[in-house]
């Protein structure tokens, strides 16, 4: 599924793959719209019937991912509202081993990620994951999302990559289809992002796990960085 030999880099989503969407999907479905229904005098119902199709417009665009656009947008804080249900933010399963095992494999781990600064702020205060990846690079950076491709190319700037020793894990099928398009050697998609959902069904061209558990003893096969390295 994963040809571990081949690679020096792993790219990784985070919400979806290595943090469960749990949290964004209610915040997004569930707690915002009640909170611009409380601000707006409307019911839950009303506040989502005009929320939801004005956010699935920007689907795929920067603007999706982007708190300073929904806080304009809606004339609410979204960062402040997502502190108030941030106890709902936690890894997916099997995901601290997993990055530990990349890290004892000698291979270079990179959250890229399309989340805004802000709620990546609250998630890694919230989670600790920066202590298990090397970087973390949000899309905001470059000014594009993944499901651009011009985005690969240019997070090369940020983080040197060589394409073909590089693996792509995500959740979003746009996302890897993009990567693939950009040249990435490998990608792999996570069908279970969201702990509370059914499982996605899988990408007829793009291997797929449910878990990382699945592909953790592969990558153990690789040997073991020297003693002190």
């Amino acid at each position: 599924m994963v040809d571990w030999h081949s690679l020096d880099t792993v790219f990784l989503d985070m919400d979806g793959t290595l943090l469960d969407l749990h949290f964004d999907n209610h915040f997004w479905l569930e707690h915002l719209p009640r909170r611009y229904a409380d601000h707006n005098g409307l019911s839950p119902e009303q506040a989502r019937d005009l929320i939801v199709p004005m956010i699935m417009s920007e689907r795929g665009s920067l603007n999706w991912y982007c708190t300073d656009y929904w806080s304009n947008r809606l004339s609410l804080d979204i960062t402040g509202l997502k502190a108030e249900v941030g106890e709902r933010i936690g890894y997916r399963p099997h995901v601290t081993g997993f990055l530990d095992a990349l890290r004892r494999a000698g291979l270079r781990s990179v959250i890229v990620t399309n989340c805004h600064p802000d709620p990546l702020a609250l998630k890694l205060e919230r989670t600790g994951l920066a202590r298990h990846v090397d970087a973390i690079v949000s899309s905001h950076e470059l000014g594009k999302a993944k499901e651009d491709p011009a985005f690969w190319r240019d997070l090369d700037s940020l983080q040197p990559y060589r394409p073909s020793a590089t693996l792509m894990v995500d959740d979003s099928f746009p996302v890897l289809e993009s990567a693939r398009q950009a040249g990435i050697g490998q990608c792999l998609a996570i069908l279970a992002p969201d702990s509370q959902r059914a499982a996605n069904e899988p990408h007829p061209e793009i291997p797929s796990i449910h878990h990382f558990d699945e592909i953790i003893p592969g990558l153990q096969s690789l040997s073991p960085l020297p003693s002190g390295a």
